[in-house]
């Protein structure tokens, strides 16, 4: 994994530029429910990209998500409040059902009928 230093130092500074700002704006609205900011690995061979979300889960103190095993997704998560970050990996398995199902996208087209809102 190679992290491009740069965009790391921007990241966060555009989080805390987000926060300060959002602090100073109290009539600016949060959304209601949850934000997730997600780190998706590098797709490789489904054991690298698990090794390296298994590194992400070591240094976070977190574990693997058993539950997203079952969607052939690897991932692990930390939460803050409402804010979550997550490390996934997306398997061959999911993706190759995911490739086929997209190969259908806009060869079957619906009949179109407008709808009157008079």
């Amino acid at each position: 994994m190679s992290v491009d230093r740069d965009h790391r130092t921007a990241f966060i500074t555009g989080l805390r530029r987000l926060a300060t700002f959002l602090e100073a704006n109290p009539e600016v609205p949060v959304p209601r429910y949850s934000t997730t900011i997600g780190y998706c690995a590098e797709r490789t061979a489904d054991a690298e990209m698990c090794a390296e979300i298994d590194r992400i889960a070591a240094l976070c103190g977190t574990k693997i998500d058993s539950g997203a095993l079952a969607h052939d997704h690897y991932m692990t998560a930390l939460h803050f409040g409402p804010v979550r970050y997550e490390a996934f990996a997306i398997l061959a398995d999911a993706r190759a059902r995911h490739e086929a199902f997209s190969s259908y996208h806009g060869c079957v087209i619906p009949d179109h009928t407008a709808v009157s809102t008079a």
